[in-house]
């Protein structure tokens, strides 16, 4: 049997030596400055050593505590490389995603090397679909979804919601027509997303159109598309003017590849959303990846 003292009090032997002080030893550990220093009176006791010298602004570790702080702190660097160690190996195994090809082409394919990065022992398989499937008897463990959040008989977790605005090339901005303020509009291509749902007006031109008192411009031939992937590429080659999503044109605004010609902007009604059964929400591979995609996803939308 190992004569071990109690871990309690090692952590505030440990903490304190860190911070030299009692007060910030404390606050880490989520206890008192007394609670630490009646740890560190036992744990004196307990060895028949004076471990710190007290002084007015703090302690300071004796020639004992010095001596004994090394192999404390070595071993609490144990146990923690052990624990993230097991952790990880819990992680090992199959994770199957099915996720939108607009929100894989447009957000997730370029960052999974990230998450590789962070989880290498997960196999990763990402299914991109228009179709919803039934997570109850598909083998997929995650769905990314787009909608209100009412997914029954499902664990949803809210990801981020998405903003809606005129995109273009950045060589329209100067072109002949040019293109700054929302009546130039009526003198360019606009680029249709045939796909946009009746409930979701702020992805259709006309509702913008009428807003900018330019209904008439809706009635012009242009270009439609039934693949948002299709269309932002059209955007992208200067071929016309695209209702952006702020989430799948993101990183194209972020490097200067779409830009928007005008500040109009609107919120969208639908959200993104982590989907699973209840039964795979406890799956260790499906909270990493959820707490993940969070993750990543917060810088974009504070942006």
């Amino acid at each position: 049997m190992r004569p071990l003292p109690p871990l309690t009090a090692l952590r505030a032997f440990e903490a304190a030596a860190r911070h030299g002080n009692f007060v910030k030893a404390a606050a880490e550990l989520g206890v008192t400055a007394g609670a630490i220093s009646q740890h560190i009176k036992g744990l004196e006791a307990r060895l028949g050593l004076v471990l710190f010298r007290r002084l007015a602004r703090g302690v300071k570790l004796t020639e004992a505590g010095r001596a004994y702080l090394p192999g404390i702190a070595d071993g609490f660097d144990r146990l923690a490389r052990a624990t993230l160690q097991v952790h990880e190996s819990g992680l090992a195994g199959r994770l199957t995603i099915t996720v939108l090809p607009s929100f894989a082409a447009g957000w997730l394919v370029r960052r999974l090397p990230a998450f590789r990065a962070r989880h290498p022992d997960i196999d990763l398989v990402i299914r991109s679909e228009r179709q919803t499937v039934d997570l109850h008897r598909d083998d997929a463990d995650l769905a990314i979804r787009y909608g209100l959040g009412d997914f029954p008989n499902l664990e949803a977790t809210h990801l981020m919601r998405e903003e809606i605005f005129p995109v273009c090339a950045p060589s329209l901005l100067n072109a002949d027509p040019p293109l700054r303020v929302p009546s130039d509009l009526a003198r360019h291509d606009l680029l249709h997303d045939a796909g946009a749902l009746g409930n979701e007006p702020w992805i259709r031109w006309q509702p913008w159109l009428d807003e900018f008192g330019l209904s008439d411009a809706g009635k012009r031939p242009g270009m439609h598309f039934t693949d948002s992937v299709q269309l932002y590429q059209a955007a992208l080659l200067g071929q016309g003017v695209a209702l952006g999503r702020s989430v799948l044109i993101g990183d194209e605004l972020a490097a200067g590849r779409l830009v928007r010609p005008f500040a109009a902007s609107r919120s969208s009604s639908y959200a993104y959303y982590a989907v699973t059964t209840r039964a795979a929400r406890a799956n260790p591979r499906v909270a990493a990846f959820i707490a993940w995609v969070m993750a990543e996803m917060r810088p974009t939308e504070e942006s």
